[in-house]
């Protein structure tokens, strides 16, 4: 049970007990590693539904729940459906996909859609989310509004109940106001217990030797990776906590006790006083906030606090890079991840002695893309859509080059080092990338990126996108996640090679990027206009700018081509496994051994069974085996010899 916010009304909310582990591997500087785990919730804006005329628009509500809807198909193939839109065996995400524009449906179709106002179909929505069986024909005497001042008003009221409308945020518009869209009647954010932040220890294990199930893995795969957090504290950067009251779980961590801060304003006494005399500012706040401003406010002279609202400033300018350590979430709250192990327990039938393991499910890696900046001297990097998807050869460009755009986490653009590792790396980074390379071959997993910053030099994103894939993601089914099943149904495109000004584009490197359908599909599983959420041009962003687009892939080129070298210069090349070898031949060269990145011959050196079958690869597992075998024969040497000290006769 849980009680909507905002209202005096409790709902039942349903949970399934095997949830999806999203592992956000090799993630630039700000790419939206924290925002993979934070609560959409917070993001979530609530209001009344409005009408304009209730007669007037319930008379359309009522036009469009009667239509028939059999004819709107193209082909004559497809099954009528003669199913209403009340009808129980309609979903309400079918009603969505019935009032949205698709290719699938007639131009005339298609047209009567677009005459249809947006605020209409919500009302539709809304219908059709309360609607009982009961009700029969007459489920209009249960909407209704009040009478003001004679005339009848603009909120909807359900049987004297008001209701609730739900929007979320996602970007800002070229004059810097935010984008806001409506979710579904039916939408409740998924329960999210956060895994990772910055740093992990992982391990692939075969499934056949796991005592206990491993559920949720990619099709055939032969082993899992598990995944474990590092880290007891977080190093945030709150972007939005700078809007007061929108980033609730910031603002409650401020009024804790014990935290340390960097690049924020030492505020005073003074400073909190004059923030409680601005009222209407004031009461933005949430409580916490408010409690610490508040006490600031009497605190003697020469004490000095911090609000989320107020970064320091540098140079007269708030600083863009804001920071706190933020005790773990699921240490500071260990109820919400008890919990979900105990569902997890309950519903695989597991005793209490055996371990509750959750193996990762969906690997989701960030980039950050910036327009251009010629006065700070950065580069266009503004070439990727929402979500890319991006089998192993393009993957692994990726992750050897570790490219990321300008971020407030930064002080410039550039490569990050293989698997974003650069400045903590004792090692050469081609020894963690062999091993990358065979863990990803090994568990099957696919990689799917998802863009920070913006999509394309002007639509401005920041992390809306990495906040808001985890709910898409959670809502799919594990059919629904396979790229083959997303290329076969048209919600995937390739990202073709071009030309423009004579210069070729090597734009096949970004492997896939989602289609209109992937959008209605699956972000209408989210929102009621999931067709306006992002434009043709976000979704292709070389419509905004060919110019920026051919800068931006050129700087990819140039930088995967000057990181590859860098393993030429120091021999690292020679490290490489054979299909990394190849590799980092295409990144330098544009081909190994005359053949190209498309070459099937090049391609099939990333399969499985080409790795698996190799010579290389045993000869890594030889090599393993003869260091395990040395290590343990030291283990029980150095056990033996202790068994045989005299003054160690009572440990023994």
């Amino acid at each position: 049970m849980e009680l909507i916010p905002g209202t005096r009304t409790w709902r039942l909310v349903g949970t399934v007990a095997e949830g999806i582990f999203c592992h956000k591997p090799c993630t630039v500087s700000g790419g939206g590693k924290s925002e993979i785990s934070k609560p959409i919730s917070d993001a979530i804006l609530h209001g009344p539904v409005f009408v304009a005329h209730f007669q007037k628009d319930f008379d359309r509500v009522q036009e469009l729940i009667n239509r028939d809807y059999g004819n709107r198909y193209k082909k004559a193939t497809k099954t009528a459906d003669s199913r209403s839109v009340l009808s129980s065996e309609r979903s309400l995400g079918s009603v969505i996909k019935l009032l949205t524009p698709s290719k699938d449906y007639t131009s005339a179709y298609n047209d009567y859609l677009v005459t249809i106002p947006q605020y209409i179909k919500e009302l539709v929505y809304v219908v059709k989310r309360f609607y009982k069986p009961e009700w029969g024909d007459r489920w209009r005497e249960h909407f209704g509004v009040d009478i003001i001042n004679g005339v009848p008003g603009n909120e909807l009221k359900l049987d004297n109940r008001k209701l609730l409308a739900q929007c979320l945020r996602v970007g800002y518009d070229t004059q810097g106001a935010w984008r806001v869209f409506g979710l579904r009647k039916d939408f409740v954010p998924a329960a999210k217990i956060q895994m990772e932040d910055d740093i992990s220890a992982s391990v692939v294990v075969p499934v056949a030797s796991s005592p206990t199930p491993l559920p949720n893995l990619p099709a055939g795969a032969a082993s899992a990776k598990i995944v474990e957090n590092c880290e007891t504290r977080l190093f945030q950067r709150p972007d939005d906590a700078i809007h007061r009251g929108y980033d609730r779980q910031t603002e409650a961590e401020f009024g804790q006790p014990g935290n340390f801060f960097s690049n924020y304003e030492p505020l005073t006494p003074a400073d909190a006083r004059n923030l409680m005399e601005d009222s209407i500012g004031f009461i933005r706040y949430t409580e916490p906030m408010q409690r610490v401003i508040e006490k600031a406010a009497s605190a003697p002279e020469g004490t000095f606090f911090v609000a989320t609202s107020h970064p320091r400033l540098v140079e007269k300018k708030p600083s863009k890079n804001p920071r706190y350590l933020q005790l773990r979430p699921d240490l500071a709250n260990p109820r919400s991840k008890h919990i979900a192990q105990a569902g997890l327990r309950l519903h695989r039938r597991l005793t209490q002695g055996q371990p509750v393991v959750t193996p990762v499910t969906a690997v989701l890696p960030g980039r950050r893309n910036n327009g251009p900046d010629s006065d700070a001297g950065i580069r266009s990097l503004a070439v990727y859509g929402p979500i890319h998807y991006m089998e192993l050869p393009e993957l692994f460009m990726e992750f050897i080059c570790s490219m990321t755009g300008k971020s407030p986490s930064t002080t410039g653009a550039g490569s990050e080092g293989a698997l974003t590792k650069g400045p903590f790396n004792a090692l050469h980074p081609i020894i963690d990338l062999n091993a990358a390379l065979v863990s990803n071959i090994l568990t099957g997993h696919t990689g799917f990126i998802t863009s920070a910053g913006c999509v394309g030099p002007s639509a401005r994103m920041d992390h809306d996108i990495s906040l808001l894939v985890p709910e898409v993601w959670c809502r799919m089914s594990a059919i629904e996640r396979e790229p083959k099943y997303l290329i076969e149904n048209g919600f995937l495109a390739p990202c073709e090679d071009m030309e423009f000004n004579g210069q070729k584009l090597a734009f096949s490197r970004l492997g896939w990027r989602i289609t209109p359908r992937f959008v209605q599909a699956f972000f209408g599983r989210v929102f009621n206009h999931p067709h306006v959420v992002f434009e043709e041009s976000m979704l292709r962003p070389e419509l905004q700018s060919m110019e920026l687009f051919a800068e931006g892939m050129d700087n990819v080129v140039s930088t995967q081509r000057r990181v590859a070298e860098a393993y030429f210069q120091d021999d690292g090349v020679k490290l490489a496994c054979p299909p990394l070898k190849a590799l980092l031949h295409v990144m330098r060269d544009g081909s190994y051994e005359g053949r190209g990145l498309k070459d099937p011959a090049f391609r099939a050196l990333f399969t499985p069974e080409s790795v698996l079958n190799s010579d290389w690869y045993k000869a890594r597992l030889e090599a393993r085996h003869r260091v395990e075998t040395r290590y343990w024969a030291q283990r029980i040497q150095h056990l033996e010899s202790f068994l045989k000290r005299e003054s160690h006769t009572d440990e023994a």
